[in-house]
């Protein structure tokens, strides 16, 4: 664990962040290998479908997501106030919000994973093998959603390293179990969900175990949880706001799957892994302000307003060091990596033309999530939900209709940059205003 109220600002983030960042590398390295699997071996229909279905997956689990942030800067600001009681109550609470809420989704996605992606348009060729897929996904969320849980708690008190274990342990047994489920058994592409389902649950349990086995101040036993009201009420406060605006930019993925699917499977397929590349690009900007999220909010808690700004300062400069380094190394190898998913040339061509035109403005996406990290982690959660969907909904997604009719789908990939300059502006004239710091749990006497 780490306190981030003293010591060097610009190393406590580094040191916290890069953990975070392996960990998500590891993540997304299986999700990489997963695709190129089933690419290469069951065709680019399968690949696809995979593709299809990951902004459906999005759209479901993006609120929890929102929820476990909230806890995460509930459990940061209590943790730098030194209340470690309400730590441990704040775990118990969201751990069976999120258990309830996973059982509930896997029975809706048995029952309607084929109306949405009927609802979406998506081409007859790839539906048959996306609806088994995101059943079998959904079915296993609960370990998914609980492994989150538990990386959300550990982050807020300042632990990145373990989640970095059980990440890397999860990503490599999902790789292994991809190789055994669709290569030597032959399951097909249901055989690569069930490897991501049964991955997360060894992670889950495994770091459960771990956590009781160590000398950490608190201990998570699923049959003896604890549920408060009003930490609850807190996490859905600061979460809801997050988990809308989660919500806002999946049911936009969704949308721009939609006008994606009228150009058909290989423009489908060529998008779905440049969005698979692009996830792993995004990586350390992401993280960077998770990191400065946790930093914040502990400082928030201790009242230091002079290391949250350096803190900020300081993770502008590493991330957007990191984004030119990856915009150059895609813009030049970008085509080479895309060969590794498939071999069909048109699938090829369309993955590379998303990439180099949207990598060239990482830089705006990179400084966009870093002060919305930091406004979250100070508790000021409306004005990032509220920038994301202007930016999304009323830049990006109308100008993707637009562009597309006009100049096909090269006019989608153009829409993306033009809704990050928006959502930036708008954010950083938030942050000059300095109102955000009416916003944490101290300030409202909530504690």
């Amino acid at each position: 664990m780490t306190d981030f109220t003293q010591g060097r600002i610009g190393r406590q983030i580094i040191t916290f962040s890069i953990p975070i960042i392996l960990g998500n590398f590891f993540m997304q390295f299986y999700q990489i290998v997963d695709s190129i699997i089933v690419g290469q071996v069951l065709g680019k229909e399968a690949l696809a479908a995979v593709g299809a279905a990951f902004p459906v997956i999005f759209a479901v689990i993006a609120l929890m997501i929102g929820i476990g942030s909230g806890a995460s800067v509930v459990i940061a600001q209590y943790f730098g106030a030194k209340q470690t009681e309400k730590v441990i109550t704040a775990s118990d609470t969201i751990h069976i919000f999120f258990i309830s809420v996973s059982i509930i989704i896997g029975i809706l996605a048995y029952f309607f994973s084929e109306d949405v992606f009927r609802f979406i348009d998506l081409p007859e060729d790839i539906l048959p093998l996306a609806v088994p897929y995101l059943q079998v996904y959904l079915g296993g969320i609960v370990f998914m959603f609980g492994f989150q849980t538990i990386n959300a708690i550990l982050r807020g008190v300042g632990d990145s390293k373990t989640p970095l274990y059980f990440l890397v342990l999860s990503s490599l047994l999902n790789v292994v179990l991809d190789i055994a489920f669709v290569l030597w058994f032959g399951w097909g592409i249901v055989g690569a969900a069930w490897a991501t389902v049964l991955a997360s649950a060894v992670a889950y349990f495994a770091s459960i175990y771990y956590i009781n086995r160590k000398d950490f101040f608190f201990r998570i036993d699923l049959f003896r949880l604890k549920f408060d009201k009003k930490i609850f009420g807190q996490s859905v406060r600061y979460g809801l706001p997050t988990g809308i605006q989660q919500s806002v930019v999946a049911y936009g993925m969704v949308a721009l799957m939609s006008i994606v699917s009228g150009f058909g499977t290989d423009v489908v397929a060529g998008y779905s892994i440049g969005i698979r590349v692009e996830n792993l690009a995004v990586i350390p900007a992401m993280n960077f302000a998770l990191a400065l999220q946790s930093f914040t909010g502990q400082n928030v808690g201790a009242g230091r307003w002079d290391r949250v700004r350096e803190g900020l300062k300081k993770t502008l400069i590493f991330s957007s060091i990191t984004c030119v380094i990856i915009t150059t190394l895609i813009v030049l190898w970008g085509r080479e990596i895309l060969m590794m998913f498939t071999s069909d040339i048109q699938v090829i061509n369309v993955g590379e033309e998303y990439l180099v035109i949207v990598s060239s403005f990482y830089l705006l996406f990179s400084s966009m999530f870093v002060i919305n990290g930091m406004l979250r982690g100070a508790g000021a959660v409306i004005v990032p939900m509220f920038t994301t969907m202007i930016s999304l909904w009323l830049v990006r997604i109308p100008l993707a209709v637009w562009f597309s009719r006009e100049i096909g789908e090269v006019g989608i990939w153009w829409s993306v940059p033009a809704g990050w300059a928006l959502g930036l502006i708008l954010s950083y004239v938030y942050y000059k205003t300095g109102k955000w710091k009416k916003h944490s749990l101290f300030a409202k006497g909530d504690f």
